[in-house]
Formats: C-alpha cells, sequence, structure tokens
C-alpha cells in the first residue's frame, strides 16, 4: 500500500554529514544536560509511600493534587486506577517521617479538603534499596535489548548494520533522556518502558531500508553505494509515512487524553518517534557509508564446478 510514489531518487546522502553534525550536536546538548541536571526519577526509583485510597464517589484527581501541594508534597503523584473512584497516590521520602506518619498526615489533609472522604485501602513503603535494584534491573533490560539487536542484524544483514543501527538507537535513547533531564519531567517505570519501546520501534525501521539496501544491491548492478542508499530511503518513504503518521495519530491521543497517567508515557513515545524516523533513516544510512558497505558484501561468490574424474 502507498500513498504516493517518488519516481526520482532524493539525494540524501549528498547532505549526510550535514544530518550527522545535527545529529551529534544533539546527541551532545542531550549528555550535557544529563550530566549537569540529571533526570528527576520517581518514587519507584528514589523509594517513598505508595497510597491506595477509595472514594465514595468520583474522585477528583486535581483537587486531591492540590490539597497535597498546599501540604508540602508539591511532587506527589495522583492517578485514577481501576475505576473514578480508586486513587493512587504516590509521595517521596520526607526527612524524619515514617511511612505510617505520612499516610496519617496525608488522610487529614484529604479530609479537610473535601467532603468526599476516601477510605484508605492499602499503605506500602519503598525503600531506597528496592528503587536502586529498579534502577539496575532497568538499565539491565536496557543493556540486553541493545546486544539482542546487535547480535540479530549481524546474523541477518552485515556488522556494518549492526554498528550503524545500535548507534541510531542510541542517539533516540540519549535524546528522549536529555529532554527529560532538561525540562525536569518525572522519570518512572512506565517512561522506562517507553524507551526499550522506541528501540524496537526504531529498530525495525532501519531493517526495512536495509532490507531495501540489500535487494537494491543485488538488483541494480549499476548504482554506487550511495545511489544505493537514496534509493532504499526514497521507495521506503510511503511506507515510512504510514506506519509512523498511524502510530503518531495513536500516540497523540494518548498524549492528549490520556490523562496524568500517561502523559510521560505517551511524551516518551512521542519524541522516541520522531526522532527513530531520523536517525533510522539519516544517521544509519550516513554511517553504513562510511563504515565501507559495497555490493561485494552480498553477493555469494560463485561455486566452482568440480571436474569429472575420467
Amino acid at each position: 500500500m502507498e500513498f504516493f510514489r517518488i519516481k526520482n531518487d532524493i539525494p540524501f546522502m549528498k547532505h549526510a554529514l550535514i544530518f550527522n553534525v545535527i545529529s551529534f550536536v544533539t546527541f551532545l546538548l542531550a549528555v550535557i544536560f544529563l550530566a549537569t541536571r540529571g533526570l528527576n526519577l520517581s518514587v519507584e526509583f528514589t523509594g517513598g509511600t505508595i497510597m491506595e485510597l477509595n472514594y465514595p464517589q468520583a474522585a477528583q484527581v486535581q483537587q486531591i493534587r492540590d490539597a497535597l501541594a498546599e501540604d508540602g508534597y508539591a511532587d506527589a503523584q495522583v492517578q485514577n486506577f481501576g475505576s473514578a473512584r480508586d486513587v493512587l497516590v504516590r509521595l517521596p521520602n520526607k526527612h524524619g517521617l515514617d511511612s505510617n506518619r505520612i499516610s496519617e498526615k496525608v488522610m487529614a489533609t484529604l479530609d479537610k479538603a473535601d467532603s468526599n472522604k476516601p477510605e484508605l485501602r492499602r499503605v506500602e513503603f519503598v525503600g531506597p534499596q528496592v528503587g536502586k535494584e529498579l534502577a539496575a534491573d532497568g538499565g539491565m533490560a536496557l543493556l540486553l535489548v541493545i546486544m539482542g539487536i546487535m547480535i540479530y542484524l549481524a546474523l541477518r544483514f552485515e556488522w556494518r548494520f549492526s554498528v550503524a543501527a545500535i548507534i541510531a538507537n542510541l542517539h533516540d535513547v540519549i535524546i528522549i533522556l536529555g529532554f527529560f533531564a532538561f525540562f525536569q519531567w518525572e522519570f518512572s517505570l512506565a517512561v522506562l518502558a517507553a524507551v526499550l519501546a522506541v528501540l524496537g520501534y526504531s529498530v525495525n525501521e532501519s531493517v526495512v531500508v536495509f532490507d531495501r539496501v540489500r535487494e537494491t544491491f543485488k538488483k541494480k548492478r549499476g548504482m554506487d553505494t550511495p545511489a544505493v542508499l537514496n534509493h532504499a530511503i526514497t521507495s521506503t518513504i510511503s511506507r515510512t509515512v504510514i506506519t509512523h503518521g498511524s502510530t503518531q495519530v495513536m500516540v497523540l491521543s494518548m498524549l492528549l487524553f490520556g490523562g496524568e497517567t500517561l502523559y510521560y508515557f505517551a511524551l516518551a513515545l512521542t519524541i522516541g518517534i520522531c526522532f527513530g524516523i531520523y536517525s533510522s533513516v539519516l544517521v544509519a544510512s550516513p554511517i553504513v557509508m562510511w563504515l565501507g558497505v559495497s555490493r561485494e558484501q552480498f553477493m555469494k561468490p560463485p561455486k566452482q564446478k568440480e571436474e569429472a574424474v575420467v
């Protein structure tokens, strides 16, 4: 299925250096923001108190956030779960207060703020050690995904494609983290899941382009490497518009209408998809070219016939 077809190949590789300079500058800024500002880690990573509340009527989530902010919990996370009457509250650690005292203080605040008084269903305390373990497990998951992608691409194509795809995908991940560091958006387990999803999404686009590169090398022998890459990217543009456009519409609907619960998850996906298109096409392909990919790497040597023994 195609929305449109471009007859003449667009000379992307003519501007490959410009594209990669832009990518390098963006990547460098993201690293600087991560190093200087750091990530605003959520309760899952830093530790804190998790409270499950049940209201007799639909809860006013924004009113709960405002009441907690006035009481000194401006960074409290409040969200619905299960139904409109069930609310989950995540609170960071407060020096000198244990989880019992924190929950008592929160319940007193909410009782005064609204006549729709909640019932406390559950209180859990997440210690800093648990948060460190979650952060370590998340980093290990990210590393395993990267290793798996490298092995898959090296086996399916060639090591040059594997290196190019990983550089492009890490470019996406670091830029997402850079946005969250610069704006100090909350980085939670849901955002980490979005980052892992972006890795898989970006490598899928790279595989589509790389497949077309391999096919073009075999079929069009008169093209040099830049021309082959230009043809592969141009011939997959329609597919890119369809798949990424439809995905982005869905993600934007979550971003705009999904509420506080899905906001940062959808925001990370939105950033990742936008930069994923750019990196898969305009970062990975020039790197493959500079690493020296050529037609000979995809052509199998002819089998020599054994001479018949008289």
